[in-house]
């Protein structure tokens, strides 16, 4: 079938639309929130990410997965488990550099745990492991409990975790039948910690927290400090930095590029100071290649010179 003008024409401005929103895509820098549903990990949610935002800037196939020749740089702060849901802050662009900094901050959680059973993820995708009574657990004791992890505290986090030995995470060596020994125990902050409701064997908390905690890791030694056990059923990331699940978080209908740029925090512009800063190291650098060079080139000749006197000796 003949391509008419008008078919040509179509096409020009479908390609021409497209490279718009490629550009627009490719010109973000900053960070933004993203809700993440329970049940696929954070690399499955920004991989599905990046693929509708490539599929919508006119990318034909995009497989997110390729790292070489990708032409959208992106990536995500804070690591939620599977079986978790809530605030996920992806950086893009730039912003992929800035995550550190600009999630300097605190965190915070519900979580819903069940007592009486344990399990060797110390959430409800394990295998139960223990089971005690909780019948004697009051409300009561309960929050005079949570006292004690308040502040700065020394937790162990759990074998089944995104931490690495020997270059692979933990989790996966587990699932693949190795041994493996727990992390030592490590200083956390908890900033605030309170009891929401308490239904047994199921309660509520929230956790306000700092970087390297595990709230799975709290459930478990809670419940072992009121002589019980317990796991985590249900965990939500309701706050990271400055971005909250109710006022900044994306879902699924949202992950375009017009929502994306409204919601987008750039990234600050480098002060003059730092400018400078970086410019003086850079010629700092110059300089110093270049007294290097200088100072291998004299090697060479003074050696040369020996050589060539030496020869007559």
């Amino acid at each position: 079938m003949p391509v008419t003008s008008s078919s040509r024409a179509a096409i020009a401005i479908s390609m021409a639309i497209q490279n718009g929103s490629l550009s627009k895509l490719q010109s973000f820098n900053g960070i933004f929130a993203i809700y993440k549903k329970q049940g696929p990990t954070s690399a499955d949610v920004l991989n599905t990410l990046k693929k509708a935002l490539l599929k919508e800037a006119g990318v034909a196939n995009p497989n997110p997965r390729k790292r070489n020749k990708q032409p959208l740089k992106i990536g995500h702060g804070g690591t939620l488990d599977s079986n978790a849901s809530g605030v996920l802050v992806v950086g893009i662009g730039e912003g992929t550099k800035m995550l550190t900094t600009m999630l300097a901050g605190s965190k915070k959680y519900r979580a819903v745990g069940e007592l009486g059973k344990a399990t060797d993820t110390l959430d409800v995708t394990g295998n139960v492991v223990e089971e005690k009574s909780y019948d004697h657990i009051t409300k009561e004791a309960f929050e005079e409990k949570l006292k004690q992890f308040t502040g700065e505290i020394m937790q162990v986090p759990p074998l089944y975790s995104a931490l690495k030995k020997d270059g692979k995470r933990m989790s996966v060596l587990l699932k693949q039948g190795q041994e493996v020994e727990a992390k030592p125990a490590r200083p956390v902050t908890v900033y605030s910690l309170s009891l929401q409701d308490f239904s047994p064997p199921y309660f509520t908390i929230d956790v306000e927290c700092g970087g390297g905690f595990y709230v799975r890791s709290l459930v478990d030694d809670l419940a072992k400090a009121l002589s019980s056990c317990a796991h985590i059923k249900e965990l939500t990331r309701t706050k990271q930095g400055q971005f909250t699940l109710e006022e900044h978080a994306l879902k699924e209908d949202r992950w375009t590029l017009t929502d994306i740029s409204q919601a987008l925090q750039p990234c600050p512009n480098p002060s003059g100071q730092q400018k400078n800063a970086k410019k003086a190291k850079s010629n700092e650098d110059k300089a110093g290649g270049i007294c290097m060079f200088k100072l291998i080139e004299f090697t060479t000749v003074c050696k040369n010179k020996f050589s060539y006197q030496s020869n007559f000796l």
